[in-house]
């Protein structure tokens, strides 16, 4: 193939390319997950590692409540969802913004926790929420 052919395929390439990153779709870039703020104080790690570790950790917590019987430890299902339950919907699966079905949405994992178990927090978890707007 000749040069000049070589150069005018590659042209037609690089234009293709910049008119699909023009699109106007793509200029905004990928939405981010809604992240509402946790309820709670200091989670049990930085958010950077409850990103990338946080399925490890509740899989190794997993192991350690069914085959241990070790209950109360640091990493904890139910105090995940006390902390970081929605203030509108009460719960981290309900609505597609909600905590944990923002971001499964955004990185495309099924979100299987909450068939089995409550996305709702304790009602202890309610309650300093509930007195700061004056309901008992």
């Amino acid at each position: 193939m000749a040069i000049g052919a070589r150069l005018r395929r590659l042209g037609g390439v690089a234009l293709l390319l910049a008119g699909c990153l023009s699109a106007p779709g793509l200029q905004a870039g990928t939405p981010q997950p809604v992240i509402e703020q946790a309820r709670g104080g200091q989670c049990v790690a930085p958010p950077a590692v409850m990103r990338r570790e946080h399925m490890v950790m509740l899989m190794h917590q997993r192991e350690l409540t069914v085959r241990e019987g070790m209950r109360g430890a640091r990493v904890d299902l139910e105090a995940c969802v006390d902390c970081h339950a929605s203030r509108a919907s009460g719960s981290v699966d309900a609505r597609p913004q909600d905590f944990c079905a923002s971001c499964h949405r955004y990185v495309g994992v099924k979100l299987t926790c909450f068939e089995c178990h409550s996305d709702k927090p304790r009602q202890a978890a309610l309650v300093p929420t509930l007195a700061g707007k004056g309901t008992p």
